[in-house]
């Protein structure tokens, strides 16, 4: 929902600023899909389209859609038999294409108003919380194998809320000026990067994609956006959509290609601003040392910005809430199959509250249903059935006949320090640590030094 007041416009050397300009949005209310619903309706017919079709999807390189001989395939995670879209690669000259015509775009794009490129993300917003969330929603679904709970909270509600409230954040930011002094007048102007960004995007949030390009082209600069080759069907429906709302060509190209081949070509162009990226410590760790080894030939310093793994952890306290600790414990190691930075991966349970906890984690687990993920956590399952460690309490199954499953898996560790505990999963697996409930300061100590990730925990007490 948006509001918007009057905004006056003033131009001052060759460029354009505004005085008066007031921006209301609103969270994007979620919604129900209830039986008989208009939303549920329109979902099920846009499921019902995409049944057994396979979508064809170019490089998008200004206004012409370019196929390479490098042909891939996005298959449906729950039914890997469905192709749900064919796609090409980007090989490095076609990279290089693309980044000359973004910064051949840069400078026009940047001198635009910021309300004015607002606009497009307020109509991208309005365009996908109306009559294209239902084929935003459908993509991700058979896509990403996202229940539709997961998908509306997704591609639908936090991506039209990156869109509005960064569009209404971009317009207020130029609004906050310097204080004048005696005889002069400050002026802040913001400008984009000179050069252009890379975003690269992860596969498990249809909105981070279009979060990842969109922020940086609202703010001025010029994007490479690298969808991931699992979320391929859904980002290329939001690029459509992005483009459909006024973004011109050239400002965002959608460019799938190798992981390798895409960081070594923009790490070694010259015109490198920025990358904005999202997916594991890795491949980040790639980028950036390309980066710092390629500083000499950049124009400018790079900005490197980047959102990785995790390792989330549950403490609990002996004075915690038993129900309270299984629901928000189960909810956040198996939705969407585990497959977030912040689910949780590790628990230390109090001895005294394990015996509550454990039957309670038990007799939800049964009435949990098969979610998807596959070749990466069945080594963890193979693991744990070999380690003197651990001891598979719940789950442990996996089968890839049809789709990748895996089955909700809860494992009981007596080492703290067992890998499990310290690398990250991204699957519906969840060990717990079982502690004297009197070491409760120890245990603190021991989350902390037992993995290198730090993005998300929780801690379950009522004692204050």
């Amino acid at each position: 929902m948006l509001r918007a007041r009057s905004v006056i416009w003033q131009s001052w050397k060759g460029f354009k600023t505004f005085s008066c300009a007031a921006v209301e949005v609103k969270n994007e209310p979620i919604l129900g899909f209830r039986e008989g619903s208009k939303e549920r309706s329109e979902l099920e017919k846009a499921l019902q389209k995409l049944k057994g079709k396979t979508e064809e999807i170019p490089c998008v390189i200004g206004n012409e859609e370019v196929w390479t001989k490098d042909i891939r395939y996005q298959l449906s995670p729950f039914n890997h038999s469905h192709k749900v879209s064919k796609f090409c690669y980007a090989e490095k000259e076609l990279i290089n294409k693309a980044i000359e015509a973004s910064v051949a775009a840069r400078r026009e794009w940047d001198l635009k108003p910021v309300a004015d490129r607002a606009q497009i993300f307020f109509k991208a917003a309005d365009i996908i919380s109306g009559p294209k969330r239902a084929e935003v929603l459908a993509k991700t679904m058979i896509g990403q194998g996202k229940t539709v709970v997961q998908a509306e909270i997704d591609a639908a509600a936090e991506l039209i809320d990156f869109f509005r409230f960064n569009a209404k954040h971009a317009i207020e930011l130029e609004q906050q000026q310097p204080l004048d002094s005696d005889g002069s007048t400050n002026t802040m102007l913001y400008r984009g990067l000179e050069g252009f960004v890379a975003a690269v995007a992860p596969f498990n949030f249809t909105a981070i994609g279009g979060n990842l390009a969109g922020t940086p082209a609202i703010m001025g600069n010029v994007v490479l956006w690298k969808p991931s080759d699992t979320a391929m069907s859904a980002s290329y429906a939001v690029y459509k959509i992005l483009r459909e709302s006024g973004l011109p060509p050239n400002i965002i190209q959608f460019v799938p290609a190798d992981g390798p081949v895409f960081g070594d070509t923009i790490t070694s162009s010259e015109h490198l601003a920025g990358v904005n990226f999202t997916g594991s410590v890795p491949t980040f760790k790639r980028l950036w040392k390309q980066v710092a080894q390629n500083l000499d030939i950049y124009r400018n310093f790079p900005r490197v910005a980047g959102e990785c793994g995790g390792k989330n952890f549950h403490f609990v306290h002996k004075s915690a809430d038993v129900g309270s600790v299984v629901t928000g414990t189960i909810r956040s190691a198996f939705e969407y199959g585990g497959q977030k930075c912040s689910a949780c991966s590790r628990m230390y349970v109090p001895d005294s509250l394990w015996p509550q906890i454990k039957q309670q984690l038990l007799d939800v687990h049964k009435q949990i249903k098969v979610g998807d993920s596959f070749s990466r956590i069945k080594g963890w399952l193979e693991h744990t059935k070999t380690s003197p460690h651990l001891k598979i309490i719940a789950g442990g199954h996996c089968d890839d006949k049809k789709g990748y499953f895996v089955e909700p898996t809860i494992i009981e560790t007596t080492d703290p320090q067992e890998k499990i505990m310290n690398e990250e999963i991204f699957g519906p697996v969840l060990t717990v640590y079982v502690y004297p409930e009197n070491d409760y300061k120890k245990v603190l100590h021991l989350i902390d030094n037992t993995s290198p990730y730090a993005l998300t925990g929780a801690v379950f007490s009522q004692d204050k």
